[in-house]
């Protein structure tokens, strides 16, 4: 019998600093990555940037995907918010819709949603908030796959709601015992060298564990991986993680090119 290779999709955060689409530093990244999660005026983006960004992505061939957070761009959407499920699933609207507008307007189709930040950590483990997450993208529409933490109650959520789903891993953050990922407030929280950064990538896809920071394993299941672009040496380590991956037989391939699910 024929062996099957893995395939996994590599995602970016985009979209979000302006300076990176002046300085090259994003279109590197798109070099390495097969989907884009662009920024849509709520942490951080506005029509400029987002244009920018769609514009890049389809040079590159890269799939173009929304990345609703919290509006606050003080904190950069990374400070938990005490919203009503009405107020996220409006927010999650407008800023997904913005984003669907200035995508037509470059001839491309948004093909997934990925919240960022806190809105994304906190949805992890509350039902109401993912819910209202799926309620904002359903209301624009219902045929996009939702992007969640692999094996979180997030995931099920989405699934329950009818959307495809793609459950992510992270080839720059350290992860805890209980598989969620260590927070920002820790200094050990990002990996910044690119071998290790490949190395846990290539073990995610290859034996579904991640190595936590109390030296444990934990068991997942990821379609998609994500590099940080904010993340320091970021083009470094999206090219260092992509390498690995293709050496070792593994296929790349975008969210919304083939099933996620």
């Amino acid at each position: 019998m024929k062996n099957v290779r893995p395939t996994i999709d590599l995602n970016c955060d985009m979209g979000e600093l302006p300076e990176a689409i002046a300085d090259g530093t994003q279109e590197a990244l798109m070099r390495s990555i097969t989907s884009a999660n662009v920024a849509c005026g709520g942490h951080a983006g506005d029509e400029q940037t987002m244009r920018a960004t769609i514009q890049q992505a389809l040079q590159y061939g890269v799939a173009v995907g929304a990345h609703p957070g919290y509006a606050d761009r003080e904190n950069f959407g990374r400070r938990e918010l005490n919203l009503s499920s009405a107020q996220v699933a409006d927010s999650v609207f407008e800023q997904v819709r913005a984003l669907a507008k200035v995508a037509d307007n470059c001839g491309a189709r948004v093909v997934h949603v990925k919240p960022h930040g806190a809105l994304y950590n906190q949805a992890v483990r509350n039902r109401d908030l993912a819910q209202a997450i799926a309620d904002g993208v359903a209301r624009w529409c219902p045929n996009v796959v939702l992007v969640g933490l692999a094996g979180s109650l997030m995931l099920d959520v989405f699934r329950e709601a009818g959307f495809e789903v793609a459950a992510e891993a992270f080839a720059d953050r350290r992860y805890e015992p209980d598989g969620t990922l260590r927070s920002r407030k820790f200094d050990d929280a990002l990996i910044r060298d690119p071998q290790k950064a490949a190395e846990q990538a290539l073990a995610m896809v290859e034996r579904g564990v991640v190595t936590t920071v109390d030296g444990s394993e934990v068991a997942l299941s990821a379609q998609t991986i994500c590099i940080h672009g904010d993340t320091p040496g970021s083009t470094a380590i999206a090219a260092a993680v992509k390498r690995t991956l293709v050496d070792a037989g593994i296929r790349i391939s975008g969210l919304g090119t083939t099933s996620a699910a």
